[in-house]
């Protein structure tokens, strides 16, 4: 083969032109390429935008049951408390010149009673520990007072106040007195 053969001058055109197609095709096919590299970056733009919508309205429907939960949720409780509220309310207006204060007492205690049911339905737990250990997660000392024995040491004596948990968590302490042994 000659050096001609191997290198062929400028402006030589081969003589089956294969070249000039394999250009050709190569450019068609860049082409086609930056096309559909378009097409597919199009097609993926309108899938984020679908999906950030989606989730948008997702989010916004998920805050909207919640809060229209918290409200189904207050309102169940508030209708157990209608008849207790009905009741304090009869003896409210009740004529004191005709009514003795025993009965007066019974129908105070029955409302009580009513709306802590109520409440207990709902996830409400009293804490009244009297003759239990001192839990300073749940109770507050407000007072002492000396125990009798060293196994009275830290239980409580009295309840001033009683606590109450909400489903666990701890709305309001119980202020009790402790009892300290001095031994």
């Amino acid at each position: 083969m000659s050096d001609d053969d191997q290198f062929p001058t400028e402006g030589a055109a081969p003589a089956d032109g294969a070249v000039l197609d394999d250009a050709g095709a190569l450019e068609g096919a860049e082409a086609a390429d930056t096309d559909e590299a378009q097409r597919a970056l199009t097609e993926q733009r309108d899938k984020y935008l679908r999906l950030a919508a989606e989730y948008d309205n997702f989010r916004k429907r998920t805050t909207r049951e919640r809060q229209e939960a918290h409200l189904r949720g207050q309102a169940d409780m508030l209708k157990g408390m209608i008849d207790a509220l009905d009741d304090l309310g009869r003896f409210a207006h009740v004529d004191p010149a005709s009514t003795d204060a025993k009965t007066v007492v019974e129908g105070v205690d029955m409302v009580e009673k009513k709306l802590h049911k109520t409440l207990a339905g709902h996830g409400m737990e009293i804490i009244n520990p009297v003759d239990h250990a001192f839990d300073p997660a749940l109770h507050e000392a407000v007072m002492t007072e000396p125990a009798a024995t060293k196994d009275e040491d830290h239980l409580v004596a009295r309840v001033f106040q009683v606590g109450y948990l909400f489903n666990g968590q701890l709305l309001r302490p119980a202020r009790v007195v402790v009892k300290q042994w001095n031994g």
